[in-house]
């Protein structure tokens, strides 16, 4: 038996539900109800600071009810999708609030999505509303809008931020705030509270449903975890749609404590530094890529950055080169995150060794997250083994939304995620991330973890970042190809010298690079994680 959440996304069996309530990390809550009481209890607090801009605890939650009571006017009402896409900038907040406390579905689009997304989006949700700023990043989101609102029946509303410009169907957000009451269906916890992007790197993204009692549990056992409370300064560096800057632990877990979170328009050191040493920053997450352009600017940067306590890096596997080279050049405690959109989150401890921080991805926030690591065939394998990572536990999907074909693929039948991740674990219950499924290169027979090899060549003094991708080989079946990027002070390089190094640090000769290229820059993913996908097809056009 499952609560009935929605017919469209699976969800927890009732013994399963009712054990995570009993063991109090399903507390009941929701996150319209979340800060009203944060309102009430500090409402001259801030909470949110974009650029010139500071929002109490008070105006936040004054300005979700006033648009909640507009959109309740305008016949958006609970379980209504609604695709957001909004950068960096106050209003996101005052948005999805406002939808969360009128029980309508925030689906995350990202700002670097573009026409093809969005209109699947819109589509395969039924979207009643689109809720775009007006240029943004150089990119007129209000002509997208026009486009994908004469293909999408359902989607009767587009609401901009900022200037609407000269299409009559476009509607101000500041023209939509009411006073006055309108009676709307307030959610339930157990009820779905938005829709979240997959990960994967094929296609169109999969939706993910969270509800507020899984996604809150997940906040206030993120900041347990990361020791965010009232004093912490989270500093929102990737775009805040994005699962990871909202809650890993991430501005809703930040507002959760009842903290400050600080808007970041741009993600490049010359735009974040300034920031970090105006308001004070305490803590904020990176990818791995941004994360070394950091620790490449850190040492000479001339702002003062004392107060980051602490840099999370995840959303892809982070080298154990470059974890050592975070504390020297930002003088701040690392704290490596491994997780997924789907559930399970993974963190290394602030007490734990340097030697796990900088060689493991943590362990999960939850001692009730059941992982596994089997063979390819579901076997449990032993502790030091690598294998599949498959999940289940109480703020880990049961499944995607509106798509069982998919799940039969994803889940086994007792509920496990099949997250598409290689690791193993240590003695100790942390997990060491070894690449994704897909990601391992098979070169004729011998098994190549494109991770270990970054690694070595990412030790190369040259080296700013590497991305080691298959290359398909008739012979083989594939060959490597590894995408180099140099320092911007290093000398030039030829293949040989990389080839070489890595030969000499000692890996097998099989696992030595077929191909280097030198590049400038790697592809990338709506929120700065290398495109594999993309390089994989480079590499493959190039031979």
């Amino acid at each position: 038996m499952t609560i009935p959440v929605s017919i469209d996304a699976p969800t927890w069996p009732e013994e399963f539900a009712e054990r995570y309530r009993a063991l109090g990390y399903w507390r009941g809550e929701t996150f319209g109800s979340m800060l009203h009481e944060r309102a009430a209890a500090h409402p001259d607090r801030i909470a949110i600071v974009d650029g010139e801009r500071r929002w109490t605890y008070g105006e936040l939650d004054r300005r979700a009810d006033r648009l909640a009571n507009g959109f309740a006017a305008r016949g958006i009402a609970k379980g209504d999708r609604v695709v957001v896409q909004l950068p960096n900038v106050a209003e996101f907040f005052e948005v999805v609030f406002a939808l969360f406390r009128i029980g309508a579905l925030p689906v995350f689009a990202l700002p670097a999505h573009r026409e093809t997304e969005i209109r699947y989006f819109c589509e395969f949700t039924e979207a009643v509303a689109y809720i775009v700023p007006d240029v943004a990043a150089g990119f007129d989101h209000r002509a997208l809008a026009t486009k994908v609102q004469a293909q999408v029946p359902t989607l009767r509303e587009v609401f901009v931020v900022g200037d609407p410009g000269a299409d009559p169907a476009h509607t101000p957000l500041t023209d939509v705030a009411r006073d006055d009451f309108v009676p709307y269906d307030e959610p339930e916890p157990s009820d779905l509270a938005f829709l979240q992007l997959s990960g994967g790197s094929t296609g169109v993204p999969k939706l993910i449903p969270r509800t507020h009692d899984d996604y809150m549990y997940s906040l206030w056992g993120s900041n347990e975890i990361c020791a965010v409370d009232e004093e912490s300064v989270f500093l929102v560096v990737l775009p805040a749609a994005h699962n990871f800057p909202l809650s890993s632990p991430g501005s809703l877990g930040v507002l959760y404590a009842g903290g400050r979170v600080v808007l970041c328009p741009q993600p490049d050191p010359e735009t974040a530094f300034p920031i970090i040493e105006r308001e004070r920053v305490t803590i904020t997450g990176l990818v791995p890529p941004l994360a070394l352009v950091w620790t490449d600017a850190g040492p000479t940067a001339r702002y003062d950055l004392s107060s980051l306590d602490v840099l999370l890096v995840g959303g892809a596997k982070f080298s154990e080169e470059a974890a050592r080279r975070v504390r020297p050049a930002l003088n701040c405690t690392l704290q490596q995150v491994f997780g997924m959109a789907e559930g399970l989150v993974n963190y290394t401890r602030l007490d734990d060794p340097v030697e796990t921080i900088v060689t493991t991805q943590g362990r999960p926030i939850s001692g009730h997250d059941e992982v596994r690591v089997v063979d390819d065939e579901d076997q449990d394998l032993d502790v030091g083994e690598t294998g599949h990572l498959l999940t289940r536990g109480p703020y880990t999907i049961r499944g995607y939304w509106r798509a069982p074909e998919h799940n039969k693929r994803s889940f086994t039948e007792d509920g496990f995620y099949r997250t598409g991740d290689v690791v193993r674990m240590t003695p100790t219950g942390h997990l060491v991330v070894e690449g994704r499924a897909k990601d391992q290169i098979n070169r004729g027979g011998e098994k190549v973890a494109p991770e270990e090899v970054e690694n070595v060549v990412l030790a190369h003094p040259a080296v700013h970042d590497v991305s080691v991708v298959a290359v398909p080989d008739a012979y083989l079946g594939e060959r490597t190809c590894a995408y180099v990027i140099l320092r911007a002070d290093a000398e030039p390089l030829k293949p040989v010298a990389i080839k070489k190094f890595v030969r000499e640090r000692g890996l097998a000769a099989f696992k030595v690079p077929d191909r280097v290229e030198f590049v400038h820059a790697f592809p990338q993913t709506g929120i700065g994680k290398v495109s594999k996908k993309d390089l994989r097809s480079t590499a493959a056009a190039d031979q």
